[in-house]
């Protein structure tokens, strides 16, 4: 079976009475909405969210809605009313975008899984494999550790660049059992790789809820007991002392970050940032260097750029 889908571009002013319309008046079987703001405020959220706008491509202007309906349904009829409710909604003093309409015809799919086709296993390396929980994927090495990770919540899943570096940098620093905190955990995943590559104690914490929920999540998955989360932001009311601390977060954020490590971070430990465009990295290594931390390794894929800290020799 195919639905009719019909976009139209217009504004968050309208975008409720819109889709009350939809649903109501014209029969719609579903109205999804695509907002600007909502990439712009993720951006600038402090968890461990990226967006990388230079790889968006079809961002609205204010707000698309994508309105589903039979495929029975008659465009040219449906084109005609909602052009008259824009009109209408111009009448009150509403903004209503530039009311463009595109129309085509999808098939209808259980949506709920027909994601799962765009997530397969990632082999990260010898000592660890980003597993969707639904793969049944086995080790290529006797001692290769497998994440079981559930995609559909989103939140960090082992495919950006970022995550990666910051694996990498786990995998160079984690040489013993040792206390990891993961700021800004979003998914878990690294602090599941840090408990999976030998950590004797992983924290994770995040100042988004539902980050919390899919963090919580996927520890489950993995039957983790020695990684614990906390709902804070940054290391906000974290106590004690950590032998490595990793952020993959947006560089506006590890300045906020860098502020905290020398009374979080235990003698001797390590820190790895990641989630760096390299056009901001030297605002993070001059901020850095006030700090009393000095680099020891720089890692880079793509745009993106990994660095592991320790203090600077007195």
């Amino acid at each position: 079976m195919k639905l009719l889908k019909v976009t139209l571009e217009t504004s968050q002013e309208s975008e409720d009475a819109l889709t009350v319309y939809s649903q109501d008046q014209l029969g719609a079987l579903g109205v999804e909405a695509i907002r600007r703001r909502d990439f712009e405020e993720a951006s600038h959220r402090q968890d461990s969210t990226v967006v990388d706008w230079q790889q968006l491509t079809d961002i609205p202007a204010d707000v698309r809605l994508v309105i589903y309906f039979d495929q029975e349904a008659d465009y040219d009829q449906l084109a005609v009313a909602l052009k008259q409710k824009l009109v209408e909604l111009a009448g009150y003093g509403l903004a209503t975008g530039s009311g463009t309409l595109v129309s085509q015809y999808v098939q209808d799919e259980d949506w709920n899984t027909v994601w799962q086709q765009y997530y397969h296993p990632i082999a990260f390396s010898r000592h660890l494999a980003i597993v969707p929980e639904w793969e049944d994927y086995q080790p290529a090495f006797a001692d290769q550790q497998l994440l079981q990770m559930d995609p559909g919540l989103a939140f960090g899943t082992g495919n950006h660049e970022t995550t990666q570096l910051s694996m990498m940098g786990l995998e160079q620093s984690l040489v013993r059992p040792c206390r990891v905190v993961d700021v800004g955990t979003g998914s878990g995943i690294l602090a599941i790789a840090a408990a999976k590559l030998g950590a004797a104690e992983v924290l994770g914490t995040d100042i988004s809820s539902e980050a919390m929920d899919a963090a919580t999540t996927n520890l489950q998955l993995n039957g983790l007991t020695n990684v614990k989360l906390q709902h804070t932001s940054l290391l906000a009311d974290v106590s004690g002392q950590f032998d490595i601390i990793v952020a993959n977060i947006l560089a506006e954020i590890l300045l906020q970050l860098i502020s905290q490590l020398q009374s979080h971070l235990a003698p001797g430990g390590r820190v790895i940032f990641s989630g760096i465009d390299y056009l901001q990295l030297p605002k993070v290594m001059a901020s850095l260097t006030d700090n009393g931390f000095q680099v020891d390794l720089t890692l880079r894929a793509k745009r993106w750029v990994g660095l592991i800290i320790t203090r600077k020799a007195k």
